[in-house]
């Protein structure tokens, strides 16, 4: 993974002094008690500098308030929705933060070498639109043959271009609808225990607000506006307790634009800085579960409010360190700052190698994958490590009787060819070439049946 060239500031010069000086000075480190201080200390460092180069940032946000919205409980078919005179000023607001965070000189997390005043299509993509990320300039014109200079409107209007999906070709984000197996998924929380016992408790609740569900059942499994219950619905409807499960489809899918443009904006020769994509809440919740940042921040098994944002910064690790980081941020809502959250357990940013390495195998990046994972059953679990093993396993256990049937032939008539030409094989000579014959076809039947599955 190639990298962009960083800017070692004076506080990172001190820094590398200091540890030089450590490492010249100090006794070695010989006891674990002492190399354990070292690597807390060593990972401390690192999350004391949140100025910290910042090669570029996909943001995830979540679309701002909105009219009625009905989504069937048990398809997740959607109902129309546009957006209200509140939700424009919500993401207003989050377009302005997200410029004063990320293309402010002044802020810790300001993007170098990123075009600012006028939007450069090559740095800047959006899913989107994307209010107040570039506010009107004057310097937005053009100079015509005539030597007329022309600014755009409302002094001088910048227009960001939005890369569009069209549903039918590209299942990023609602990958969930027109989904055999994730139907059965939703079929499947409906009927477990643990649902049945929170919808015994929540009895009483829907039935006292019956008469203002305005048409619409009073059921937990109806549940979209009651906000402790649907919070409960949801969670348990996008998560899964396998990475790799369906019901994780909603983050499966987004992953793959995720990935892609972190590998583009580490890469020197890609201009791309900054993606802004804009969705459901459905995609933050399978996130967050997957990343495992719910398992030290339970509050984040919930969908999130409007106009929430999830980042995933590119960062260039302070001196010594020569490595690329991952900094994930969440601002839930409109108020207050980013937070920062660690995944899969670390205490600090994770190394992009690591990050990709750990999360890529179950992101699905086509349209065929999704179809796959849409008809998967127990025995093809697309996108999950062990039960792709398992399918393995269970293959070779099917296929080993025959393979023992054939080679004990084989045995035979390679010991009968021997009789005749009085060439006698020692017992150890005969069982060193069938462990061969053996290891070999298993070897092969391996290498074969992983391929088929994971190519389908």
């Amino acid at each position: 993974m190639l990298n962009r060239t960083s800017t070692v500031g004076t506080v990172h010069f001190r820094l590398s002094i200091v540890v030089l000086f450590l490492i010249i000075f100090l006794p070695p480190l010989s006891t674990p008690r002492d190399l354990a201080l070292f690597g807390v200390l060593r990972w401390r460092c690192l999350d004391c500098f949140p100025n910290t180069d910042v090669l570029g940032v996909l943001v995830i946000a979540h679309n701002g308030d909105r009219t009625e919205y009905y989504q069937d409980p048990i398809t997740y078919e959607s109902s129309y929705t546009e957006s209200t005179a509140l939700g424009a000023a919500q993401s207003h607001q989050l377009g302005s933060f997200l410029r004063s965070t990320y293309m402010s000189a002044s802020s810790p997390s300001f993007i170098a070498n990123m075009k600012t005043d006028l939007v450069d299509a090559h740095e800047v993509h959006v899913h989107a639109k994307a209010a107040r990320l570039f506010p009107p300039n004057p310097a937005n014109r053009i100079v015509l043959a005539n030597e007329t200079t022309v600014v755009a409107p409302l002094g001088g209007y910048q227009y960001v271009a939005i890369e569009t999906i069209d549903p039918g070709n590209d299942k990023s984000l609602e990958p969930w609808i027109d989904c055999p197996a994730f139907e059965q998924h939703i079929a499947d929380v409906y009927s477990s225990s643990g649902f049945r016992e929170v919808e015994k408790a929540a009895g009483p609740f829907f039935g006292a607000v019956r008469d203002y569900g305005f048409g619409h059942p009073t059921t937990l499994v109806n549940a979209w506006n009651a906000r402790g219950f649907a919070i409960f619905h949801e969670n348990a409807i996008f998560s899964d307790t396998d990475v790799g499960g369906i019901g994780n489809l909603a983050g499966r899918t987004i992953l793959h634009t995720v990935l892609g443009s972190l590998q583009r904006i580490a890469f020197n020769g890609d201009p791309l800085q900054f993606l802004l994509i804009k969705t459901s809440y459905q995609p933050f919740i399978s996130l967050f579960h997957m990343l495992e940042m719910t398992k030290e921040n339970p509050e984040l098994a919930a969908f999130p409010n409007y106009a929430s944002a999830l980042a995933f910064e590119l960062c260039r690790g302070p001196p010594p360190e020569d490595r690329d980081f991952i900094r994930i941020k969440f601002k839930n809502g409109t108020n207050g700052p980013f937070e920062t959250y660690h995944a899969f357990g670390h205490k600090y940013d994770i190394a992009a190698t690591e990050f990709i390495y750990r999360i890529e195998n179950y992101a699905i990046i086509s349209q065929k994958q999704w179809a796959a994972a849409g008809l998967q059953d127990e025995w093809l679990h697309i996108g999950s490590q062990n039960a792709v093993s398992s399918t393995v396993f269970a293959i070779l256990a099917t296929v080993f009787p025959l393979g023992i049937f054939f080679l004990s032939k084989f045995v035979k008539s390679a010991r009968a060819k021997a009789q005749n030409t009085r060439t006698r094989l020692g017992d150890d000579e005969f069982l060193m070439i069938y462990l061969f014959i053996l290891t070999i076809v298993m070897l092969f039947m391996t290498l074969n049946t992983t391929a088929i599955i994971s190519g389908s």
